[in-house]
């Protein structure tokens, strides 16, 4: 017997919400207003998973609610696979040219280890 996970490509997770949503008739709700206030509120809803914890009270609790926390996680990446989809943002080119901008702004040699802005660093 096969206890693995099937693992899906993100092409085929974004089939997958955009089918769920279509299947619903969703789509009339969801304008590019309405899907970035959806990620705000549910990323609100992730941090208040932590609210009012301290760093090692907040990292036993994440443990602790690992499938509570991945559904919160689960709920934000949906809305933002919705909003690409819609607005025809490739995410994988976006996150591509994302990490090529902070790469320049953020080179090793002076970001390594090290919390500050880019703007910052010397």
């Amino acid at each position: 017997m096969n206890n693995k996970k099937k693992k899906f490509g993100l092409e085929e997770i974004i089939r997958r919400v955009i089918k769920f949503r279509d299947d619903r008739n969703w789509k009339k709700f969801h304008n590019p207003k309405n899907l970035a206030i959806s990620i705000s509120v549910e990323a609100n809803e992730l941090l208040e998973h932590f609210q009012w914890k301290d760093l090692k009270e907040s990292e036993k609790y994440a443990e602790k609610y690992k499938d509570k926390i991945s559904l919160e996680i689960a709920d934000i990446i949906i809305y933002l696979l919705y909003l690409c989809h819609d607005l025809k943002i490739d995410l994988e080119d976006s996150i591509d040219k994302k990490l090529k901008e902070n790469d320049s702004k953020y080179p090793i040699s002076k970001s390594k280890g090290k919390s500050l802005k880019y703007n910052q660093l010397k």
